[in-house]
């Protein structure tokens, strides 16, 4: 091609083949914008009203009926069809309304469609009602900084992901100068209500604002909202009233996508074990999801792990008639241990590679490991109270950290935190690689939480992995099983006798496999060849060779392929879930989060979480509800001292879904001479019915 032939930028830029495929806006994305979501049966309605629901009972704390004791007698409401026949309650639904809303924490799938209901849902019951987002979640707040809601910008990002639209932040509305910021902008801007949406430590925030606000006639409101999928809602007998909060579904399948992504590279080079961290700092239901979507050899569940009980451990301790208490709970090392048999297992049968799902809070759920956040949070906690610099600025480095708490060992410095790290504490703490014991003393974050996505997880265990594999393979127990196929080929190939051969290097030639059926079986090389010494010696004393010859290429191939080399590959799936585009079940369910948000305000509720009873069935079975928050509220330890906050629900090791996951690991670990079982999930589309068109494990606690 010559330079004449060559067709000028301008006009290259200017062709419609080239402004379509450079566009901002696609095809999809016209699709999402114009998809309008199903709405509860209730809300065909133009209004609606609340009706208590007494059946339902929580336990409720003590000191959350001291200090939120004018929201903590609020009943669970349910959304019905209609209005009381007086026109005070009508002209209340349909008066003119200003309504802030706010994001709260990490995006999450769905948001924009909370407001786009409101939106929609109080213009339809007054046209002249606003509707104002707080820029950069609480902090536009405290700031009064925010954009009026048009329908301009709703019909922009309706069914789309993210918090594009009014973005978030994490700052936490945690002191009394703060309630004053926020009480001043609600009422600069004449607020009616302000809807709160975010996790728990921002629900707690709204129960707090509630109980502020309610004396200046402003209401508060707030929306489950998190990836990690653990705000659940159970009363007191165990009925389920928010089976999950929004943007799990939309975040597990973007996980699940890529992992199972994953599972086909492994299961086609046979060279790595991907070892794939997932989100969920406190619960395990992302990782338990992202099994049961991809079936992946391995997948630990943290609440699992707290829960065992070494059964040959006590059994042994009861014959000296003695108990042994460290049976009780996993530690670093046994995971490890367990981690390395699977492999071992696998390796045997031939499959030296595999796919690993690892909770990003796992080590939360480790003995040691949790005793040292526990004492270190104290510490750390104790010295921001004692001193007027904070303990990480006092202790830039990690030895200088590390030298604080030798003192505090030693008995030097504060007497009461040298009572919670002693010399033992000092001395197991030392046995720790550097980069981990830097990641145990990193900064808490805003809430005085240990950030488990600072620390490299998935390389604390697998190094540990590494190193037992390391002694089991210098034993002769780790090697990769050779295919009975392959070996009867390569033998005949190179006019040797399999029979003599076979019963020479293998431990289990005779025992598996017949010498006519070779295929799916796989031989291990006897555990004393371990090296090419070793192996020659074998096939001496075997008297396939003499001492003076040389080991047969085709024998020596056999053995190197026995040989593993482990191979991993680190994968952390968290921001890029939190930034999917929303699934259709999350488009739906967030936009009638939204209407139940409207719905509770425009009949005066004040201190309820607007939540979908009966997720896990079909959507003309959903069943808006107003639960009060502040019956949610529990004390837990935040920055060295108990604090009230909404109660985090972690993974039910009774659950359907967990029974079921725990009842197929060994199919789906496969470590036989089959093939793997490895599942491909739908990606996450929005045209035509998709078979996970909601959480499997919702699917599955249904029956």
């Amino acid at each position: 091609m010559t330079a004449s032939d060559i067709t000028p930028i301008e006009t290259l830029l200017k062709h419609p083949t080239t402004q379509t495929a450079v566009a901002d806006i696609n095809s999809d994305t016209l699709d999402r914008r114009a998809f309008i979501p199903y709405r509860c049966k209730v809300f065909s309605n133009r209004f609606v009203s609340l009706e208590d629901q007494p059946q339902y009972r929580f336990a409720i704390n003590r000191e959350a009926e001291k200090q939120l004791p004018d929201i903590i007698n609020n009943s669970i409401q349910r959304v019905v069809a209609g209005l009381p026949d007086n026109s005070d309650s009508q002209s209340y639904f349909f008066k003119k309304r200003n309504i802030g809303v706010v994001f709260s924490g990490g995006p999450s799938p769905g948001g924009h469609n909370v407001i786009a209901a409101i939106f929609d849902a109080a213009k339809d019951a007054n046209p002249e009602s606003k509707i104002f987002g707080f820029i950069l979640g609480p902090e536009g707040l405290l700031e009064n900084r925010y954009v009026e809601i048009t329908a301009e910008l709703v019909d922009k990002y309706r069914n789309m992901g993210g918090f594009t639209m009014i973005k978030t932040g994490r700052t936490k509305i945690d002191s009394k100068q703060k309630m004053r910021l926020s009480k001043g902008t609600c009422q600069e801007l004449n607020l009616d209500a302000l809807v709160v949406v975010g996790g728990d430590d921002s629900n707690t925030n709204a129960a707090f604002l509630a109980q502020e606000l309610k004396p200046y006639g402003i209401q508060v409101i707030g929306i489950p909202k998190t990836i990690d999928g653990d705000i659940q809602i159970r009363t007191e007998d165990g009925q389920t009233l928010c089976a999950i909060s929004f943007g799990f579904h939309s975040a597990a399948r973007a996980f699940a996508q890529n992992i199972s992504n994953l599972c086909t590279d492994a299961s086609s080079d046979l060279k790595y074990w991907h070892v794939c961290k997932v989100m969920g700092r406190v619960a395990s239901h992302l990782a338990l999801e992202a099994a049961l979507q991809t079936h992946a050899n391995l997948t630990l569940i943290g609440e699992d792990l707290a829960d065992y009980v070494d059964a040959e451990r006590l059994k042994r301790a009861k014959e000296r008639g003695e108990i042994d208490y460290t049976a009780y709970g996993m530690t670093l090392r046994h995971l490890s241990r367990l981690i390395c048999d699977s492999i071992v297992r696998r390796a045997a049968n031939g499959k030296n590679y595999g796919v690993m799902i690892i909770p990003e809070g796992v080590l939360e759920f480790i003995n040691e490991i949790q005793i040292f956040i526990i004492k270190l949070n104290t510490i750390i906690a104790q010295y921001n109270q004692i001193h007027d610099i904070d303990f990480h600025t006092a202790f830039h480095s990690l030895d200088a950290k590390l030298e604080y708490l030798r003192r505090l060992s030693r008995g030097i410095t504060e007497k009461q935190a040298s009572s919670i790290w002693n010399a033992r504490d000092d001395e197991l703490f030392n046995d720790l690689p550097s980069f981990f014991q830097e990641g145990l003393l990193v900064e808490r974050d805003t809430h005085g939480n240990f950030q488990f996505s600072q620390v490299n997880t998935e390389k604390i265990i697998m190094d540990m992995v590494k190193d037992y594999l390391n002694i089991l393979k210098e034993k002769g127990e780790y090697k990769v099983g050779i295919d009975g196929e392959r070996f009867l080929y390569t033998m005949k190939r190179a006019n040797l006798d399999p029979e003599l051969i076979g019963t020479t290097i293998f431990r289990n030639y005779k025992d598996d496999c017949r010498l006519d059926d070779k295929k799916g079986c796989y031989y291990l090389i006897k555990k004393n060849i371990i090296s090419v010494k070793t192996l020659k010696q074998a096939i001496v004393s075997g008297g396939i060779i003499t001492d003076d010859e040389n080991v047969p290429p085709s024998i020596l191939d056999i053995f190197k392929k026995s040989v593993p080399n482990f191979k991993t590959q680190s994968h952390f799936y968290g921001y890029d879930g939190r930034g999917s585009s929303p699934t259709k079940f999350d488009c739906n369910y967030t936009y009638n989060l939204g209407l139940t948000a409207f719905a509770l305000i425009a009949n005066g509720a004040t201190g309820q979480m607007a939540v979908i009873k009966n997720l896990e069935h079909d959507l003309d079975m959903w069943e808006p509800l107003g639960v009060p928050i502040a019956k949610l509220m529990h004390l837990e330890e935040r920055k060295g001292k108990l604090t009230l906050v909404m109660e985090k629900n972690v993974v039910d090791t009774n659950s359907n879904a967990f029974r079921i996951v725990e009842a197929m690991r060994e199919r789906w670990l496969a470590a036989d001479n089959g093939g793997d079982h490895y599942r491909k999930p739908a990606p996450v589309r929005f045209q035509g019915k998709s078979e996970e068109d909601k959480p499997l494990t919702l699917v599955l606690n249904s029956i």
